[in-house]
């Protein structure tokens, strides 16, 4: 597996032209996207081919998006999320049109505005925590990978990862309590 630096350093080569650098960016951005989706899409098998294509297709025609100073698998893992969701939703469309208890649920969900509001909140504290308590959080907490997995990716230790959760999640929780 490759790390971020080595897959960073593909894709600025690639933006700068790099047709080798490019073509081999996309093979590893393929094992690491089809690992993500695996883990997500258990019970569908047969979507994850579709949807890495999908979302291949998505980073070469938003690769200029891409902000050079930026870790690069953030971005990688927020396309194949975005792909996942418009899936979910595709297909949610379709049982939904089949399901009585559709109308008892809207009691219980949360507007999107809410949503929006709290991933806003969220992202501001992230932002105030330490680079490694925030991509360690990230990593595992958001775009569920394994700690392992999150430090292949930062380059940081398991420890590092493990300690940067635990410190970034309970400061984290001080921010929430001074918040409210």
């Amino acid at each position: 597996m490759m790390s971020e630096e080595e897959l960073r350093a593909l894709m600025l080569r690639a933006l700068d032209g790099n047709a080798e650098a490019y073509q081999l960016l996309l093979q590893r951005a393929s094992s690491l996207i089809r690992a993500y989706l695996r883990r997500r899409l258990t019970n569908a098998p047969d979507e994850i081919e579709d949807l890495l294509q999908e979302t291949l297709l998505a980073i070469h025609t938003k690769r200029h998006t891409y902000r050079r100073e930026e870790p690069l698998t953030p971005w990688l893992y927020a396309i194949a999320r975005y792909k996942m969701i418009d899936c979910l939703r595709r297909r949610s469309h379709h049982e939904a049109l089949n399901d009585p208890f559709d109308d008892d649920a809207e009691w219980s969900s949360v507007s999107d505005e809410e949503a929006s509001a709290s991933r806003k909140d969220l992202d501001v504290m992230l932002a105030s925590l330490p680079a490694n308590q925030r991509l360690s959080i990230q990593h595992t907490k958001l775009e569920g990978l394994s700690v392992a997995e999150a430090a292949a990716i930062t380059g940081m230790s398991i420890s590092a990862i493990k300690v940067g959760v635990h410190r970034g999640m309970k400061a984290l929780a001080h921010m929430w309590k001074e918040q409210a």
